[in-house]
């Protein structure tokens, strides 16, 4: 069948992902507004043709119908970044689109988004298929970091591999996509992380989660409710006591923080979609606030977003205590998943980021390496200019 995408509204896309059960908080419609940088578009699929009414496929899931514009199979959160001077633009899906990845025919997909975004003005494409490539158990991380022979998490031997990634990353490059090179440090991508950790929690009581923390998270849970940390749930007006451990985060792990009013923008946009879509978690003890973090909810996934925390009273176990009730939350709320986003690739000791790697597998979890970003050049001289600017950065 044929299809066909053009832009929709906000309410058929959140409808669309509500249907299909969850997408990443970076392909919702509210995303687009904490990124005013950008321009943003809903963009979706529509199978034209006799049979669109007969279903959209396994891995679309369940679609409306927009008149004789056929049936809505797929969508997509699109940012579009104007080249100064020029009615030019890279258009990004961060982690996204929301299709069919599973199809053997991408091409059938992606063809027609890269018209329309030609059409649009874009010079280049950037997306981050949610495809998952392989998964490393929380036994097999911990033994990865122990051996000497392993420099990187690829490096080790996967608890599980998904065949459908190989498929899929051939068929792109068949296509004329090629993959991003990773940026930023030791893994961690410019663009979105290649390889997160989760918590799995489709299928499992809280206590069987609690009993897949390791002995030391346990243990340090335990302390902080000996000691009387208390975690609580706060809101906009608290955003600045979680932003003064960000900036002390920052500078201790060595990463440049975002702006105060980035993370205002953020929770007025998604709590305007959704009262319940961005929390605030902060630890108390003895009326001061030793960690916070925020937490995003799409249908079943969780993501613990951003986390903050101070070097002062560690020894109180602070983190441990606020990711077990997040952990717990996500749980209550029915959630398939807690994702703890990005992790370091790279094992070395000399490593900062190692030291965050044991703290998530303590969780009992898993790491995941997803396919990362591909790009496609509908201007080659444009795209040749960014990537030499990108270089440059």
């Amino acid at each position: 069948m044929t299809l066909r995408v053009q832009p929709i509204g906000r309410d058929e896309h959140l409808a669309f992902v509500a249907a299909r059960g969850s997408a990443s908080h970076m392909q919702i419609p509210s995303w687009g507004d904490v990124k005013p940088d950008w321009r943003a578009e809903s963009l979706g699929w529509f199978e034209e043709g006799e049979a669109a009414g007969a279903g959209a496929g396994a891995g679309a899931g369940a679609g409306t119908t927009a008149g004789a514009g056929g049936r809505l199979v797929g969508v997509g959160l699109v940012l579009l970044r104007p080249l100064p001077k020029l009615k030019k633009y890279l258009a990004y899906l961060p982690e996204g689109p929301v299709i069919d990845w599973s199809e053997p025919d991408l091409d059938r997909w992606l063809a027609p988004m890269l018209a329309y975004l030609r059409r649009r003005g874009a010079f280049s494409v950037k997306m981050g298929p949610p495809v998952v490539v392989r998964r490393w158990s929380a036994d097999a991380v911990k033994a990865a970091i122990a051996d000497p022979g392993a420099r990187r998490l690829g490096d080790a031997e996967a608890t599980s591999h998904e065949p459908r990634a190989v498929d899929v990353a051939d068929r792109l490059r068949r296509a004329g996509w090629r993959q991003s090179e990773p940026g930023g440090e030791d893994g961690f991508a410019a663009g979105q992380p290649s390889y997160v950790f989760q918590v799995p929690l489709a299928g499992r009581s809280l206590e069987e989660v609690h009993r897949s923390l390791n002995q030391q998270w346990r243990r340090n849970i335990k302390k902080a409710e000996k000691a009387g940390v208390k975690i609580v749930r706060g809101g906009l007006d608290d955003l600045p006591a979680f932003y003064e451990l960000y900036t002390e985060t920052a500078e201790r792990d060595r990463f440049i923080p975002r702006p105060l009013p980035y993370f205002q923008r953020m929770w007025t946009a998604l709590t305007a979609e959704d009262p319940d879509r961005m929390r605030l978690y902060l630890a108390h003890h003895d009326g001061e606030v030793l960690a916070a973090a925020t937490m995003l909810t799409v249908g079943e996934h969780v993501w613990y977003s951003y986390g903050a925390s101070t070097s002062r009273k560690r020894e109180v176990q602070p983190n441990n205590a606020m990711q077990w009730r997040m952990i717990c939350d996500a749980h209550e709320l029915g959630a398939a998943v807690y994702d703890l986003r990005g992790i370091t690739d790279t094992l070395e000791e000399s490593n900062h980021l190692l030291g965050l790697l044991r703290f998530k597998a303590g969780t009992g979890g898993e790491a995941v390496e997803y396919l990362g970003e591909w790009d496609f050049a509908l201007n080659r001289v444009l795209q040749k200019v960014l990537d030499v600017y990108m270089a440059r950065r």
